[in-house]
């Protein structure tokens, strides 16, 4: 999931571009109501027949068996090291124990009725010193788990890179800090990514190249708040532009490798608004989408780094020739991930990109004290679809944590996450209604898991997990996920 601070309707190949309790079954359509507390008509025949119906989850927070059949270290075992670093001092050496625990995760999957499954490959369970040899055992993990998916009839969707980079590359220090900020990096990334894909690319079609590269490249090393934890203006332009330029050399090495594959990234946006009419909101609330959104689209659909952004950062970056057209490799599909937006002011002795942001009264929010307006979705998929003309969506993670309590018989009743899955879930609808191209929707999460640095107590998942026993116990959240993918099936049939 997305881990963005709390920061649109705003708005360039070169490198540079222009500035409740267990709901009632529901059948075709259930009641609409203005208000945001209670139940959006959800329009079950805006989905297409083909609408994937899936899960999220990654590598790093549910696996465990960090020590295990030759996996090595990631960026994210040492940070979880780092005092203070992870709430509680928790870390994912456990988390889930999905690496021995995945076929009752997958008879988890089939029970919610969803077809479809988002997950990550670890690099270090694969390539364990970030290149060189090739780790069989971890390679043959993905291979059984993947064919176990096939046979129950659940789509694999695979991303490669959700942050877990091997501690042996960010200990490689050449020409900048080591890790992203290193442009071998990106070439180590692709050469993975083409070990993996000769090994599953006859059995995965659908496959991302990051996720998240927002979160790796600001929030890792500008806020210094998730792996490898710098806060370093320099280091992280350079980390971002090595990012995408990693995203556009795995695009190149999946379609050698696995010519049939489908290869699309994921990247994770809010709507941003200002605070008021003054003008320095409007600019900051720019200053913020250039931040959030532009810097991470702009390159990849051909418009090159928003020139606006390159002045407020005055960082030179890395560009050799050729670069910005392996950014703007195309791609088969983009995935969106959405959970909150973002109202700002202009703060300029703040941090960049100089935007401070202010907390709306009485809005609703979650455990994460994230806003909820699944507006915000339907906008971004609308913009993604009219202002850069992506031809297939996915939204591949959506979801929202709170806190959850086991009752006496055993139960999870999570009103607040149920209401909000069914909120996005009509904002998905009505976009779909406007012409966005949405193929399918990967809530997060099919399980809780460890929350970076939230550590255990956020929980985003469908399905409760007890950590001390490892018990999963699917929560109302869950039952109305599959009673609402059901329902579907039943209103597009034939």
């Amino acid at each position: 999931m997305t881990s963005l601070p709390a920061l649109s309707a705003l708005s360039g190949s070169s490198a540079v571009s222009a500035p409740s309790a267990f709901s009632p079954p529901i059948t075709k359509r259930f009641s609409v109501s203005a208000s945001p507390d209670s139940r959006p008509a959800l329009d079950l025949e805006a989905f297409p027949p083909s609408f994937a119906w899936g899960t999220a989850t990654s590598a790093y927070q549910i696996e465990g068996a960090v020590a295990e059949d030759g996996r090595a270290p990631s960026i994210w075992d040492t940070f979880t090291r780092t005092p203070g670093a992870i709430d509680n001092g928790d870390n994912g050496d456990t988390a889930c124990d999905h690496y021995h625990r995945w076929p009752e995760d997958l008879a988890l999957m089939k029970g919610l009725g969803t077809d479809a499954y988002r997950l990550s490959i670890a690099w270090p369970r694969v390539v364990p010193g970030g290149d060189g040899p090739v780790n069989a055992a971890g390679l043959d993990f993905y291979d059984r788990l993947v064919d176990a998916l096939l046979d129950a009839d659940i789509a694999p969707s695979v991303t490669l890179y959700h942050w877990d980079l091997p501690q042996a590359l960010q200990d490689r220090v050449r020409d900048s800090r080591g890790g992203w900020t290193e442009r071998a990096t990106a070439e180590h990334l692709a050469a993975y990514a083409s070990v993996v894909a000769e090994r599953l690319g006859d059995r995965v079609t659908q496959w991302a190249t990051l996720n998240e590269p927002l979160c790796s490249g600001w929030i890792g090393h500008l806020e210094g708040r998730m792996a490898p934890g710098y806060t370093d203006l320099t280091a992280a332009v350079r980390a971002s532009y090595h990012l995408l330029l990693g995203h556009g050399l795995v695009t190149q090495a999946i379609r050698a490798a696995a010519p049939g594959a489908r290869v699309g990234l994921v990247t994770n946006h809010s709507t941003v608004a200002p605070a008021s009419t003054r003008p320095e909101d409007i600019a900051a609330a720019a200053r913020m989408d250039g931040h959030t959104n532009r810097w991470w689209l702009d390159p990849v659909y051909g418009r090159g780094f928003p020139a606006d952004m390159r002045e407020l950062y005055g960082v030179e970056l890395p560009e050799q020739a050729g670069d910005m057209e392996t950014i703007a490799a195309p791609l088969d599909w983009h995935g969106l991930n959405y959970y909150f937006p973002v109202t700002v002011a202009d703060d300029p002795a703040g941090p960049v990109p100089h935007a401070r942001e202010v907390r709306l009264p009485d809005v609703p929010r979650t455990g994460m004290d994230w806003q909820i307006d699944a507006g915000g979705l339907e906008a971004f998929l609308l913009r993604l679809t009219d202002d850069y003309g992506v031809r297939e969506l996915y939204v591949t993670e959506n979801g929202s944590a709170f806190p959850d309590t086991v009752a006496p018989d055993g139960a999870v009743h999570d009103p607040e996450r149920t209401r909000y899955l069914e909120q996005h879930l009509a904002a998905c609808a009505r976009a779909l209604r406007k012409g966005a191209p949405l193929a399918g929707y990967y809530a997060w999460s099919l399980l809780d898991n460890f929350e970076w640095a939230y550590g255990f107590d956020k929980r985003f998942g469908l399905v409760h997990v007890d950590y001390a026993t490892q018990k999963r116990t699917v929560k109302t959240s869950g039952r109305r996920y599959a009673d609402i993918i059901r329902a579907h099936r039943q209103a597009t049939a034939g």
